[in-house]
């Protein structure tokens, strides 16, 4: 365990952020869960309702760090493909 306040600041503060990183994490899955979901039961109207929403979400968690800005454009990118898949069919 760190001796030096400093260390003891910056472990504390370490712990704080992985707990907000986790919380936000478990937000940005379950979000993606609930879309997926209504794309797979083919809910069109669902899956748009919560577009916004989800894509919403991913923009702050990639701005915060919490994911890698390509994954969020991955992310986005696959939803909006199924999406329009699903429109299309």
């Amino acid at each position: 365990m760190a001796n030096h306040e400093s260390a003891l600041k910056a472990h504390k503060q370490s712990v704080a952020n992985r707990d907000r990183n986790r919380q936000a994490r478990t937000r940005l899955r379950s979000a993606l869960k609930t879309i997926r979901k209504a794309i797979s039961a083919n809910d069109a109207a669902g899956a748009k309702a919560g577009l916004n929403e989800t894509v919403s979400l991913i923009d702050k968690m990639a701005k915060k760090g919490v994911i890698h800005d390509n994954a969020a454009s991955r992310y986005k990118s696959r939803i909006a493909k199924r999406l329009n898949g699903l429109a299309a069919a």
